[in-house]
């Protein structure tokens, strides 16, 4: 039987600033210096875009896992659009322009979500080998192999948080300083 109060009950939502904690440990990840300077990845826009991307992922792959993950993934990727919307009206792109830019945005997000949810299943020189491709522009492998590793073992870090901890936005990633391989 229903518990006839049930519609009383509102689901737990989680705040803004829960959000934004989140938001902000993947920006900050993504913005790690190492990346560009050891690691390969070029210090550009489309750059940046991409580790943003990639720690995106990472973490909307482990938030789906968890109960009530779904509309938190939701709401922290909806947070990242808006984040891309601030950054295009930044640079001065139109409104006319926007949409068409979310749009290549959001299909960018899925077509490398897909590809490193395949390459991770795959082993590591898959997933070396679609980070050198969307990251590393077809080149430096051996960085991709390393950047593999760091994201293997990020995804793993992610894994081992409890639901609580990583719901609350209580956690960092580890530095890429360790990247070694």
């Amino acid at each position: 039987m229903l518990w006839p109060f049930n519609h009383f009950r509102k689901p737990r939502i989680p705040s803004r600033g829960t959000i934004e904690a989140i938001y902000g440990t993947i920006v900050t990840q993504a913005r790690e210096p190492l990346f560009y300077r050891d690691l390969g990845v070029p210090d550009t826009v489309n750059g940046r875009f991409d580790l943003l991307v990639l720690h995106l992922w990472m973490v909307l792959r482990r938030m789906n896992s968890t109960e009530g993950g779904v509309g938190l993934s939701q709401m922290l990727f909806d947070r990242f659009c808006d984040d891309m919307d601030g950054n295009l009206r930044e640079m001065g792109v139109g409104d006319l322009r926007v949409p068409k830019r979310m749009q290549a945005f959001g299909e960018a997000f899925y077509g490398r979500a897909a590809a490193y949810d395949l390459a991770l299943t795959a082993g590591a020189e898959p997933l070396a080998q679609a980070l050198c491709k969307n990251i590393l522009n077809g080149e430096q492998i051996e960085k991709a192999r390393r950047l593999a590793f760091y994201t293997e073992t990020a995804v793993a870090a992610l894994a081992g948080l409890d639901d609580a901890t990583l719901q609350s936005g209580s956690w960092k990633f580890a530095s890429p300083a360790g990247v070694r391989q």
